[in-house]
Parts: structure tokens; C-alpha cells; sequence
């Protein structure tokens, strides 16, 4: 293994690289096999070197990868058209990733407000949210950690605790400025935390009494992660902008941002634009995971397969004095600790797991929604063994 020494030091890599893939699993260069319970956060949601968008891939990169948005993109219009119809949103901007996807919603906001003749237009986002490493979505992401050292940050965003309407409320009362509500229908990062039933329906009420747009961070608990194409669809709300990425393009990298009714009408040529957003092959990967997650019904996979998880872990688990809690809503599952507990990420390695410890003390399962029962067992069975030896020996 070749050392790092000119890459810059933007992540604490673990001690191995990974040679090829297929299906849930991986492989190391030392031919050991890992169970990917992570999916590369949530990327890779068909699993690795799926045949269907491997030939994709390969049939668009022979033939035309990119041209320019100054064209007709045929894919990309198909594309917009299938994500449209399964959102039931009205248009779709692409783009590359999902900070790009929240910079284009951000970008909305701010439109919309000054069509509004509101000179500094706000954006209520949530503590505990993460939005992305730009400086704009950096500084709507509410965890200090990733702002400091950034500053000044981008003005423009007033922050409220997560799933609490009444202090949206409150900040409705006494601002005129707002113009937005942002936040993610469960919080990825910051701990895979599932609100309370009424809070997306709440926002989109408040957001309909104040002529305010709801934006919904969906770049993680998009494409059939939560057992629905999108997890706002488990209440029955319709958000006004809906960002995505991750698992759009299972691995290749595409962002979107859908809008909807008035939303959708906002930006006009000059706005905003993007150079390899929605090129050929981006689109043509993005089409064929598509039509995978419609034809082998995904949604409901994830929806049973994460239920059978979430049951396993639960029983197992919650008798544990040190385990807090245990949630999650499809195939996005944490195991909540009362202690930090990010040695659990080598200690999985070893046993040839890969997981994730996000908010330092939330153990957090992103697998493949074309796991088998047995993998999703192994998977279970694994993290139980992690959780109740590291408890024993605390």
C-alpha cells in the first residue's frame, strides 16, 4: 500500500483499501472479505459492481460521457422526468453532489425572498443537522465542530433545536425575514434520530400559514434508504424543494434538486448553473439505479428487511445499561451508547464488519438495500457482539 504523504490530511483513513467488490461484500488487498453494513455512507444502496449499472456505465463511457448544459441532455430529461414522477415534484437542477444539491435549494430561498422584497432572507435549520462542507451548507449545518476555524460564516440562517415546532414558532413570531425552514427528515449524522410523527406535518403547516418554502434535506434518507422513495413520503407532506445524491448514483457522482409548485419556477437561465452536473454518463448511471429500485421494489425491501434489524438489535439491546437507545427507519438503524465509542469502527474491521460511529457515541448502519436475510443477520449479530463486549469491558 502506497503511503499518503502528498494527499491533504482531510480524513483519519482506516488501515485498509479496498480491491474490488461485489454484491454487500469487499475486499481488501490482502484478499480478506468484509460485510459492508456502511455503503459508503450510504452510496452504494444496489451494492458493489451491480451488473445492471456496471454495463450502464461502460455502454455510456463507449459511446458520449459529457457535452455541456449548454445542450439538449436527452438522459437528463429522462432522468428528471422519472424522478419527478416518483417524488411527485414538478422540476429537477443536477448537479454533483448533495452540499451542491442544498447550495441550489439555498440559492432558491434566498430568490424567493427577495421576489418577496425581503432584503436579507432567512433560513430556519435545526441543531444537530449536517448539511455539507461548503461554506453555505456549512454554515447551515448545525454542529460546531465542522463550522470552526471557518469563519465568518455565511449569514442567513436562524437555528432551533430538531423536532421542536414550538420554537419554530417562536422564531416565526418575532423574525420577519424568514423565508425557509430546512432540515433533514432524520438526522444522518447527528445520530440517526427519527422525530416525532407530527413534526414534518407541522413544518409544512407552519410553512403554508407564513408563505415559507419547506426544504427537505433528503441526500441520506432519499432513493428507498427509510422504506419509502423518500422518507417525508412516511407522512404524507410534499416538501416545496427536495435535495438528493448518495445513492442516486451508486457511486458515480450526481446531486439533484427537485422543486415543486412555486418552487419549481424560481430560476430562470443565468441563476444558477453547474459544468458536469446531469452530463451523460451521470445521468445514464443515475437511470439505471432507477429503474433497479422501481423493478425489484426496494422500498418495501428496505422497509422489511430494516424492520427484522431493527427487531434483532432491539431485543438484544436495550437490556444493556449502556446502550441509550435503539432506532432508525428502514435500512438507516443507530445504536445510541451512553459513551463515545469510535473504537467500534476497528473493532468491527476486524471482524470484518464495516460500520460507523457518528455523534461519537451512535453506532450507524447505512448497508445495501439488496442485502439477503442472512447478511442482514450477520450484519445484526455482529454489532450486538461489538456493543455487548465493549459494555462488558467499560
Amino acid at each position: 500500500m502506497t503511503d499518503d504523504a502528498h494527499l491533504m490530511q482531510t480524513y483519519a483513513r482506516l488501515p485498509v483499501a479496498f480491491t474490488h467488490g461485489d454484491g454487500a461484500w469487499l475486499w481488501d488487498a490482502h484478499g480478506k472479505r468484509y460485510l459492508d453494513a456502511l455503503g459508503g455512507i450510504a452510496v452504494c444502496a444496489l451494492g458493489h459492481a451491480h451488473p445492471a449499472v456496471t454495463r450502464a456505465i461502460c455502454e455510456q463511457a463507449g459511446t458520449l460521457m459529457h457535452t455541456s448544459n449548454l445542450y439538449q441532455i436527452t438522459l437528463q430529461q429522462e432522468l428528471a422526468d422519472r424522478l419527478c414522477a416518483v417524488a411527485e415534484m414538478d422540476r429537477a437542477f443536477f448537479c454533483n453532489s448533495g452540499a451542491e444539491a442544498l447550495e441550489a435549494a439555498i440559492k432558491l430561498a434566498r430568490l424567493y425572498g427577495h421576489q418577496r422584497n425581503i432584503r436579507s432572507p432567512s433560513i430556519i435549520v435545526a441543531e444537530g443537522s449536517f448539511h455539507g462542507r461548503t461554506l453555505a451548507t456549512l454554515s447551515a449545518t448545525g454542529n460546531r465542530k465542522v463550522q470552526a476555524g471557518f469563519e465568518p460564516l455565511v449569514q442567513g440562517f436562524r437555528r432551533v433545536p430538531y423536532d421542536d415546532l414550538e420554537a419554530v414558532r417562536a422564531v416565526a413570531a418575532n423574525a420577519g425575514d424568514i423565508v425557509a425552514v430546512l432540515v433533514e427528515p432524520i438526522l444522518g449524522e447527528g445520530g440517526i434520530k427519527v422525530p416525532q410523527d407530527n413534526y414534518l406535518k407541522g413544518l409544512r403547516e407552519l410553512c403554508d400559514q407564513r408563505g415559507w418554502l419547506l426544504m427537505l434535506d433528503e441526500v441520506q434518507t432519499g432513493m428507498c434508504r427509510t422504506g419509502r422513495w423518500f422518507a417525508h413520503q412516511h407522512t404524507g407532506i410534499k416538501p416545496d424543494t427536495m435535495s438528493l445524491a448518495k445513492a442516486l448514483g451508486n457511486g458515480v457522482p450526481i446531486g439533484a434538486c427537485l422543486a415543486y409548485g412555486k418552487a419549481a419556477e424560481l430560476f430562470q437561465p443565468g441563476n444558477h448553473a453547474t459544468t458536469f452536473g446531469g452530463n451523460l454518463l451521470a445521468c445514464r448511471a443515475a437511470l439505471a439505479v432507477v429503474e433497479i429500485m422501481q423493478t425489484e421494489n426496494l422500498a418495501l425491501r428496505a422497509a422489511t428487511l430494516g424492520q427484522r434489524m431493527l427487531n434483532a438489535l432491539e431485543q438484544a439491546l436495550t437490556p444493556l445499561p449502556w446502550v441509550k437507545a435503539v432506532r432508525g427507519k428502514g435500512l438507516m438503524l443507530g445504536v445510541e451508547l451512553d459513551r463515545p465509542c469510535s473504537e467500534l469502527v476497528a473493532a468491527a474491521l476486524e471482524r470484518g464488519l464495516l460500520i460507523n460511529v457518528t455523534a461519537q457515541s451512535v453506532v450507524r448502519l447505512l448497508p445495501p438495500l439488496i442485502l439477503s436475510d442472512e447478511e442482514a443477520d450477520k450484519i445484526t449479530s455482529t454489532v450486538i457482539d461489538l456493543v455487548t463486549d465493549f459494555g462488558a469491558r467499560q
